[in-house]
């Protein structure tokens, strides 16, 4: 795992990179040809996206 991101810039930083990338994916999906596991990854994306953001706003407390 990754060194842990405390820093809220890097934060900040860390959370656009996510948000971006997944914004990429949602792009590159054809609707005609996405399959329930794609959908199961964009929603599993923005889980693991939420998790973070919990985590980030518990370490400023």
């Amino acid at each position: 795992m990754g060194k842990q991101i405390s820093n809220p810039e890097q934060q900040v930083s860390y959370l656009k990179d996510r948000l971006q990338m997944f914004l990429e994916v949602l792009d590159t999906i054809e609707p005609e040809t996405t399959e329930l596991e794609d959908i199961d990854r964009l929603i599993q994306m923005m889980d693991d996206l939420e998790l973070k953001v919990e985590q980030f706003k518990n370490t400023k407390e």
